[in-house]
């Protein structure tokens, strides 16, 4: 039987030990080429240091933005229970546009913090932006214990200093775990230094968590993402974000709600193939001609998304430039891309302290989080974010800049399907 795999997310502030802790995961399961390592221990003891696992992620990121093929972006470690996907997050604005355009979806976060320094402005907007995501399963990392001597009283005052925070943005944390990413305590094995401490290290948290329900499992979502003239067939193409496609199923075809079937599933260098599943690029031939273009969602009738030109939401504005009510921006959600407006920012609000800067505000400054309503020129296919998060989650855009991202929280003026 395959195991399952997790992705987790890991976030904090920049100089907190986001790196060391990524490397120290990776050596600790074995899951580094002998050669890494050596290069690794080689660059350390150049600089006189003990080895250095930030210098590791440094040299795996440099491979990949190179085209160099590594294995970084599939597992990267695995343990008895299940395999996990790492998702490194370099930056607060990397981050927002890494997780809500989709690139990868994290089930669990892990917040890093440096319990010599405490809680910094960037730990309380990734702390934010973890909850505004709806990752509901949180770890704290209280890193770098051997700087305050594995002193349990330092441990407990930056804790309470998170916690604080954390109540306040609705997330409670399974564990507090106190570690040295350099030194490996408490990372794979249990602290001799630590040993006030009787919770689990950060692999079993890891293990504790559990995976959301399989995309599998959802009614069908398959936004298309074009449509090609192969061989005198009429091949759609997309991914599919939810559900099972099968040859020979009653399909119905939105914002326009064509109903048809599915004539055939086509896979590249692939044959007599009968069914699609969640994750996958394919592509499809319906029976009876309708009309499919680019944006266009499938679904099944009787168990399909909202239509609506309205929705609340969480929007993170990411652009320099302020971001005035009413200004006329296209929206991207999915494969679909319509004009919108944000017709009310019921709430502005300082991502990194949360306080409320303003109600019923007029406009959105850099790094600032608004409540808002948007308003479709047309109507658009969405979920909220909880339900599905590919069609819950969307971005605004100028040229080809991303300036903001959001979730969907709320569906109004829903149209009923006949």
């Amino acid at each position: 039987m395959e195991k399952e795999t997790l992705k987790f997310v890991i976030v904090g502030h920049v100089d907190h030990g986001k790196s060391t802790l990524i490397g120290r995961l990776l050596f600790n399961t074995d899951s580094l080429p002998p050669d890494k390592i050596e290069e690794m221990k080689k660059t350390s003891k150049e600089l006189g240091r003990k080895i250095e696992f930030a210098f590791l992620m440094d040299h795996l990121r440099e491979e990949r933005e190179q085209g160099v093929t590594i294995d970084t972006t599939q597992t990267f470690f695995k343990t008895e229970k299940r395999e996990y996907v790492i998702i490194d997050a370099p930056g607060h604005i990397e981050f927002i546009k890494n997780m809500i355009t989709g690139a990868s979806q994290a089930e669990a976060g892990l917040l890093i913090v440096d319990v010599s320094q405490g809680v910094a402005e960037q730990t309380k907007r990734h702390a934010y932006i973890l909850a505004m995501l709806g990752l509901s399963q949180v770890v704290v990392i209280l890193n770098k214990m051997d700087l305050v001597n594995f002193s349990e009283k330092a441990f407990n005052r930056v804790k309470e200093s998170i916690e604080k925070f954390l109540h306040i943005v609705d997330i409670a944390p399974y564990f507090y775990i106190p570690i040295s990413a350099m030194e490996g305590d408490n990372v794979a094995g249990k602290s001799k230094n630590i040993l006030w401490y009787k919770g689990p290290t950060v692999l079993e948290s890891l293990d504790s968590l559990k995976n959301k329900l399989p995309r599998d499992a959802k009614p069908l979502v398959f936004p298309v993402q074009d449509v090609y003239k192969i061989d005198h067939k009429r091949i759609v193409v997309g991914r599919i974000e939810a559900g099972i496609l099968r040859q020979g199923q009653e399909i119905k075809v939105l914002p326009a709600g064509q109903l048809t079937r599915v004539k055939s599933i086509e896979k590249f260098r692939e044959e007599n193939i009968d069914r699609g599943y969640s994750g996958e690029a394919i592509g499809i031939t319906t029976e009876e001609p309708v009309f499919l273009d680019r944006g266009a969602i499938i679904c099944e009738p009787g168990k399909e998304p909202s239509l609506t030109d309205m929705v609340g939401a969480n929007l993170f504005w990411m652009a320099k430039e302020d971001f005035g009510k009413k200004e006329k921006i296209p929206l991207r959600c999915a494969t679909q891309e319509i004009v919108c407006k944000v017709t009310e920012i019921k709430k502005r609000i300082d991502s990194s302290s949360l306080q409320v800067i303003e109600k019923e505000a007029g406009i959105l400054r850099n790094l600032e989080v608004g409540e808002v309503i948007i308003k479709t020129k047309r109507p658009i296919v969405v979920k909220t974010f909880n339900d599905l998060a590919e069609l819950g989650r969307f971005v605004l855009v100028k040229g080809n800049n991303i300036c903001a991202g959001g979730i969907i929280t709320t569906i109004i003026n829903a149209r009923r399907f006949l």
